[in-house]
């Protein structure tokens, strides 16, 4: 519950949503600073992030950020490595799914391009340091209202408490009411797609294979777990993902089947499948004076290449990297000259990404014949281009050279 004191509780940064982002933005900078007080607050009741179904797909340079920040080690035993993955276009009813483009190799010795985490567990590694840290997570308390000052900003939260800040951290989603209480407009669409997440069981084991296969309603991934197990992302028209999720389980699994095909053995769904709406959101700024949006905030994105968790923890590496120099500098970490260093960083490249999954979607998307075939031809010749293909394994492992410390595995 809020704490209701007589004066607003004084910090230097209150970061709204206990996410993976927002937790790992106050972990990270309150493990160089330990000097800044720093409190989370979070709309979901207590305990509700156990029951997150999903896993997601940690970069190279995510998993060494996080190994900085003490949370790998408990992430490790549950972490699966993406050892190579195929890429096919074909049709829902094609006997035969064709590869047109194959990724392997490790981008270091012993170090896959990327790991498979169920959320949950990534969370708790998290929230386990933000506790030995002394960072306090206040749930069910939500921000009802902020007022910017010219020393603090001031946050009013749900149960009437007042906590002034130097500043606010807003990690609070793609649909963020701080971003609107703030002032910061939008660029957004709705792709009429929704993305099926759940984890099936499978008699045989996948080898660390991610597959993705680009079907004319959108992508489907299988994604590979620890144990014989994998996590499912599949994109269907809106209408379709909830008439599938709300199908009986038996009719749901056979036409998960169509799709998974018959390469593991028979499969089995483990949890309830859920849909979420798909679109495009790009936050037109990512700052305001004493305010700096994180993660979905800033910045929702069509799951197709994988990278939606890894840009949060880059503006988690970034944010933390510029604040924790500031106040090393005694600058006052919340002035608008401070935080536009943070957006400048991470203004291109979010971009970038957001256009790149937008084409990447509009391009695979659909069952045009002289599309298919232009495309498949482009897979190809990507195959067959060594070079490119480990440019694309680097970054898409978030090797980049503008890389901040934290994704290099370097303290701030």
């Amino acid at each position: 519950m809020a704490r209701k004191p007589e004066t607003p509780t004084k910090l230097d940064i209150l970061v709204a949503g206990a996410g993976y982002v927002g937790i790992a933005a106050a972990v990270a900078i309150k493990a160089a600073r330990p000097n800044l007080e720093i409190m989370v607050v979070d709309a979901a009741p207590e305990g509700v992030w156990r029951n997150d179904p999903r896993a997601s797909a940690i970069a190279a340079a995510a998993s060494a950020m996080l190994d900085q920040l003490g949370a790998w080690a408990e992430i490790a035993p549950h972490a699966q490595p993406i050892d190579d993955m195929i890429v096919t276009d074909s049709r829902t009813t094609d006997p035969v799914r064709p590869v047109f483009l194959t990724f392997s190799g490790d981008v270091a010795p012993g170090q896959p391009f990327a790991h498979m985490v169920p959320n949950a567990e990534m969370v708790a590694a998290l929230r386990r340091r933000a506790g030995e840290l002394g960072i306090e997570i206040l749930q069910s308390t939500s921000v009802e209202a902020i007022e910017t000052g010219t020393a603090a900003i001031t946050a009013t939260l749900s149960g009437g408490a007042e906590l002034e800040a130097r500043l606010l951290v807003a990690a609070d989603g793609v649909r963020s009411r701080l971003r609107d209480m703030a002032g910061i407009k939008t660029v957004s669409w709705d792709y009429g797609q929704s993305g099926i997440v759940c984890t099936v069981a499978h008699e045989r084991p996948h080898e660390g294979r991610a597959e993705e296969h680009f079907l004319p309603a959108g992508p489907f991934a299988i994604l590979p777990l620890t144990g014989n197990r994998s996590s499912i992302v599949w994109t269907e028209r809106t209408a379709d993902a909830a008439r599938l999720v709300a199908e009986d389980p038996f009719v749901f699994e056979v036409e998960l089947e169509t799709r998974f095909g018959f390469k593991l053995g028979d499969i089995k769904v483990e949890d309830k499948p859920r849909a979420f709406p798909l679109g495009l959101t790009l936050a037109r700024s990512f700052v305001a004076p004493r305010f700096a949006l994180a993660g979905d905030s800033a910045h929702g994105m069509h799951p197709i290449a994988g990278q939606g968790l890894n840009m949060g923890y880059r503006d988690v590496a970034a944010l933390a990297e510029v604040v924790v120099e500031a106040d090393r500098l005694g600058q006052d970490i919340g002035t608008l000259d401070v935080l536009e260093r943070y957006e400048t960083w991470r203004r291109f490249d979010t971009f970038q990404m957001g256009v790149t999954t937008d084409v990447l979607n509009r391009l695979f998307s659909n069952d045009l014949g002289p599309l298919r075939a232009l495309r498949d031809l482009g897979l190809g010749l990507v195959d067959r281009m060594p070079a490119l293909k480990r440019y694309f394994i680097r970054q898409a492992a978030g090797l980049s050279p503008d890389t901040p410390r934290l994704l290099r595995g370097e303290a701030i």
